[in-house]
């Protein structure tokens, strides 16, 4: 059963009621970023219940050393992990002597807390009697800031109740922090230099090994009932912690108020022996604005994004809650600024997978980047994995490749390979299509011609060098195969001719050629800087053809299908329906070996291959490809329920569709996957954006022209979303009987709908 405490709300994220076993789930769905850092909703007072407390900085990790039972050549030295930051939300508060807890409260009534999508910030609010019997009213307002990055806010009010009360405030700053996910429980920071003076404070922190300098800030202000006050404060400093108590006897009724804004500035962007200097200038610019100026900044900033990349369902309001949660969690992870970062599965919200880069980047990422924001966005994206070129060339050269062969991590914060289980690191090499697959993606949707040339050539062709020689020849079947990998299944370990792996190898082979001649032609400057560089000649090419011309793909005659593997068909073939429930998720129920032997499929593995070359097929065949295998997926990967809801879209099974996409839309908030106290899955949800518009709206380039073939839910009354195609935002609403697109811009555009092509003007709408 489906968790389903979450309030549906068109524009807001809403739990009503205290209830200490879901505290850390919320934790996850009312987590806060700006892109720069990020935080879990951890609880600004104590709390000592179970809790995951967490606080992120984008770019900041640790390379925690690579614990394994058996050492394999190859594997890397460590697993590079966020790290969670010192921690500047605190403020310990006593009542009547008593410390605020919620876990030892007496009682908590009116408990309620609101994630506030449309304008960005997050609410909690309670009654509670604590267990000297003061009872005290609590609400807290707390945001990260989209326009000063490096700051964070808090307003924390309490007002008495029952009795005038001592209450005593305790802001503080603490550096003692420890990862939840840890191979050894090392300690990732060392504190360098405290200070602290009347209101402000300040921790210089270094992490261990990689040095990353952090100053963590705060300042402090008290109001009563609305007026200033000015209290004696005293100061409590440790190694590793900065705090001061502040005292006042608050009569019963009146509000006592503590504005705190904090944050961090990093050696990232400062000189490591002025991040002091750098905290207060940033405080300075925050105290000008003042709590309220802040948030008003923040909600014209929310609404800046929102204006591009909203849409709106009629008529479902759970469907509508879950689109919002997830575009606002996107942007809240990622806003482009920085070619430096990108996108971890867990975003600010949690550590597993470790906070790195994965191939959902480019797989599921980019399509949502390149339509809701300009194409510099994107092409930071793809310029992350240029600047890490080198770094994917020692990657191969690791596991024995040469020439400038590139293989890109699986997992990495600079371009090193740091996942470390081996059927991973090893064998799931089909990352590397997923890289090129987003260069041919990136020019096509935004007509950028210059990425290739500059970058991405050279990016090409080293993924190209590594499918040649990871190929094998076999002389049994006078072919070339890929020997043991790992698709996007990763249900199945070391098989043999993984049907979309081998896909998508020969493809990057084709496309690689195919740039190499265009560049040839149309860019002769950067063709010659590009071949001196990587010495590439005409015989390497046709090796490299020789390969893609003679793939082995797996197939099977009886059911007239692409076999996911070789061995597919040796396997006992009970579809899905024929599972006990009682056995799900199996990747929580079964041993290892008992998956391995099975026919369940995690996410789309074949189909994955339909969904990006769906133009190399018929839909009959794409029709019968979806029938042998979607029975036999458990969707035990966040990244499978989108994929069949757009191929299922597209074969107009709406019911399978609108289920896939309720699914996908809301995997966090009704937490299918029994996991969302670890964190969010930030990919995915690029992921549920694809679902709508790419499967009902039917989004596709066809033959350079924006194409849509839409389609919509019987649930739904209509819907919408807008693209930015080319530096031109078409709006798309479909309802039941009609689709209208309204184009803002200059200059007129012509689209293809339902295969016809229809001109739009700018500012007019045009019905279909």
């Amino acid at each position: 059963m489906n968790q389903d405490y979450i309030k549906p709300n068109e524009w807001s994220v809403i739990e009503e009621g205290f209830e200490p076993s879901r505290v850390c789930a919320s934790e996850s769905l009312f987590s806060l970023g700006n892109g720069a850092m990020g935080q879990r909703a951890n609880f600004e007072e104590e709390y000592s219940g179970k809790t995951f407390q967490g606080s992120y900085i984008a770019g900041v990790y640790y390379p925690d050393k690579t614990k394994v039972g058996w050492w394999k050549n190859g594997y890397p030295e460590y697993f590079a992990k966020v790290l969670n930051a010192p921690n500047w939300i605190g403020i310990r508060v006593k009542v009547n002597g008593e410390p605020l807890d919620l876990f030892t409260c007496k009682k908590i009534e009116d408990f309620k807390r609101e994630l506030n999508m449309k304008e960005g910030w997050y609410r909690r609010s309670f009654r509670a009697t604590l267990p000297n019997d003061a009872e005290v009213e609590v609400s807290v307002l707390r945001f990260l800031s989209l326009t000063l990055d490096e700051v964070g806010a808090v307003q924390y009010s309490i007002t008495p109740l029952n009795v005038n009360t001592a209450i005593v405030y305790e802001p503080y700053l603490d550096a003692s922090i420890e990862n939840e996910d840890t191979n050894w429980e090392e300690k990732f920071w060392e504190p360098r230099a405290i200070e602290q003076d009347r209101d402000e404070a300040f921790i210089v922190a270094r992490t261990l090994k990689t040095h990353f300098y952090v100053c963590t800030f705060m300042k402090t202000s008290f109001e009563i009932d609305g007026k200033t006050v000015t209290p004696d404060t005293k100061p409590h400093i440790t190694r590793d912690y900065v705090g001061f108590t502040c005292e006042r006897e608050v009569s019963k009724g009146q509000k006592f108020v503590i504005t705190k804004l904090g944050g961090y500035v990093t050696s990232l962007n400062h000189d490591i022996d002025a991040l002091v200097p750098a905290a207060r200038e940033v405080l300075q610019k925050t105290c000008t604005l003042g709590f309220d100026g802040l948030l008003e900044e923040q909600k014209e900033a929310w609404a800046g994004i929102w204006e591009k990349a909203d849409i709106t369902i009629s008529g479902d309001v759970k469907a509508q809650q879950g689109i919002r949660f997830n575009i606002f969690h996107l942007n809240q992870t990622y806003l482009g600024k920085d070619a430096r970062l990108n996108i971890g599965p867990k975003g600010f919200t949690g550590e597993k997978y470790g906070g790195s880069t994965y191939w959902d980047t480019e797989a599921y990422c980019i399509p949502f980047y390149m339509a809701t924001k300009d194409a510099k966005v994107a092409r930071n994206l793809l310029k992350y994995r240029y600047n890490h070129l080198e770094k994917a060339i020692e990657n191969a050269e690791n596991l024995g490749f040469s020439n400038g062969a590139a293989l890109y991590p699986m997992v990495t914060m600079n371009g090193e390979e740091c996942h470390n289980e081996w059927e991973i690191t090893f064998e799931e090499i089909h990352r590397n299509g997923a890289i090129a697959y987003a260069i041919y993606n990136y020019e096509r949707y935004t007509g950028d011609t210059s990425y290739i040339p500059e970058m991405g050539l050279e990016v090409l062709i080293g993924i190209a060098r590594f499918w040649h020689q990871r190929a094998s020849f076999s002389e049994a079947k006078n072919q070339y195969v890929i020997l043991g990998v790992t698709g996007p299944n990763e249900y199945e370990n070391n098989v043999n001719n993984n049907w979309y792996t081998n896909y998508i190898a020969k493809w990057c082979i084709e496309y690689a050629i195919s740039q190499i001649k265009k560049v040839k032609q149309k860019n002769p400057a950067d063709y010659l800087r590009i071949i001196d560089k990587t010495r590439l000649s005409d015989t390497e090419i046709n090796k490299w053809k020789e390969v893609a011309d003679t793939m082995y793909f797996p197939y099977s005659e009886t059911y007239d299908v692409y076999l996911q593997q070789d061995g597919f068909l040796d396997k006992e073939l009970i579809s899905v329906a024929g599972l006990d429930p009682s056995q799900r998720p199996i990747n929580q129920k079964w041993s290892w070996d008992r998956i391995l032997r099975s026919p369940y499929i995690k996410q789309a593995d074949t189909l994955q291959g339909f969904y990006f070359f769906e133009d190399h097929f018929t839909l009959e065949e794409m029709e019968r490809h979806f029938d042998f295998y979607e029975p036999f997926t458990v969707h035990e990967s966040s990244l499978s329920p989108c994929v069949h809801s757009i191929l299922a879209a597209s074969l107009n099974r709406m019911d399978q569709a609108y289920a896939f996409y309720l699914r996908t839309s809301r995997l966090d908030l009704d937490d299918y996957n029994k996991e969302v106290h670890e964190g969010l899955h930030i990919t995915s949800m690029a992921g549920t954006w694809m679902s709508i518009v790419e499967g009902f709206g039917g989004m596709r380039i066809k033959d350079g022209y924006l194409s849509f073939a839409p389609k919509i839910p019987k649930e739904w009354q209509g819907y919408s979303f807008k693209v930015n195609f080319r530096n031109q935002i078409l709006k798309v609403k479909v309802e039941q009987q009609q689709t209208t697109f309204h184009l803002e811009g200059n200059t007129a555009l012509d689209i293809k709908v339902n295969g016809s092509t229809i001109t739009v003007q700018p500012h007019n709408l045009v019905s279909v």
